[in-house]
């Protein structure tokens, strides 16, 4: 055997879905980067190999992170509040951004031969013995372990846990649908900026990632999503304002949030003004955007529910915890309104 066929001998190396051969490769369909991969070669993500024509995931189930958490760090706000989820990730990316805050995990390249291999139904388990209410795909790309995720989505479901990712949401519709299909009951998007920034920073389509949102709402997943809003990026008031209207148009009741950055990478400008946080907060409930947030400031009054009806705070929260939850059946106890809540 040569060497790239040795690699068939691990347990994180197998087969890909959404492949199709080509003259002058194997063409991946798992995202929309559709990598045409030459025989021998990876694709732009490094996790998704050429073997004698054959396209292989090299990370099913290599996890390099593996963590209970709460959900309100992904941040989840409206998805089973209090909650915890078991959350996992793998080696790289498909974007390219220059502030990943995960940089240590996703600006690697997996390695085969010395991966961690945990099975679909061992990292099931691991979420039961830890009394935790889910799995969670996060801290680096989880479309990168779509295979293994389509079968440990399952598992979960039959034990009662919910399944969700954390997410830049640059998967192929029949990827999304898939995932959906397995099990995936929520997905938290990041949108990075306008077109601009993603064509400047993530070598990646705006397009793509909104067409998504909107496709995960009609599959009935629960959806957030989350303006990490960088200094000098996508801070300015334009930038702002249409992924406020992008966003009232899929669904004015989908969470909005406006998260603080920090340097971290190869980027080094200064932290997000709590200013301008505020700023995306107002402009967002001016714009018609019923439950918008402003993120890592804790303690901020903006991380907190109200009630789009009467104002009344719901959920009081600092930073990852809950500190009082008012809801009763998913209503405001003061004035009755419904709130889309998943609990």
């Amino acid at each position: 055997m040569n060497s790239r066929s040795e690699l068939l001998n691990y347990p994180t190396v197998r087969e890909g879905l959404f492949y199709e051969t080509k003259a002058h490769g194997v063409k991946c369909n798992l995202c929309e980067r559709s990598c045409v991969i030459p025989e021998g070669k990876r694709g732009f993500c490094k996790t998704r190999m050429n073997i004698n024509g054959i396209l292989y995931t090299l990370v099913y189930g290599d996890i390099n992170a593996l963590e209970s958490r709460p959900i309100e760090i992904k941040p989840f706000f409206h998805f089973y509040p209090g909650s915890r989820a078991l959350t996992f990730s793998t080696w790289s990316c498909n974007f390219t951004c220059p502030w990943c805050q995960n940089f240590h995990l996703s600006k690697k390249s997996p390695v085969p031969e010395s991966a961690n291999f945990i099975a679909p139904l061992a990292i099931v388990k691991m979420a039961i013995d830890n009394q935790d209410n889910g799995l969670c795909g996060s801290f680096t790309e989880p479309t990168l372990l779509f295979e293994y995720c389509l079968d440990a989505f399952p598992l979960a479901k039959e034990k009662g846990l919910y399944n969700c990712f954390v997410s830049n949401g640059y998967m192929t519709l029949e990827a999304l649908r898939m995932l959906k299909e397995a099990g995936m009951d929520a997905i938290k998007i990041d949108m990075k900026g306008n077109s601009d920034v993603y064509r400047k920073y993530c070598t990646a389509d705006s397009r793509v990632v909104w067409r998504n949102i909107k496709e995960a709402k009609r599959l009935g997943m629960h959806v957030e999503v989350v303006n990490l809003v960088i200094t000098g990026v996508n801070d300015n008031e334009a930038c702002l304002k249409e992924i406020i209207e992008k966003s009232r148009e899929i669904d004015p009741d989908m969470p909005l949030h406006f998260t603080r950055y920090h340097p971290a990478y190869k980027f080094a400008s200064p932290a997000t003004e709590i200013e301008t946080l505020k700023k995306a907060y107002i402009m967002a409930k001016n714009a018609g955007i019923k439950f918008p947030y402003v993120g890592n400031i804790p303690g901020h009054e903006y991380e907190n529910t109200y009630c789009p009806s009467c104002g009344e705070i719901l959920i009081k929260r600092f930073s990852f915890q809950i500190i009082e939850n008012k809801l009763k059946d998913r209503r405001c106890p003061a004035c009755g309104e419904a709130i889309p809540i998943v609990c």
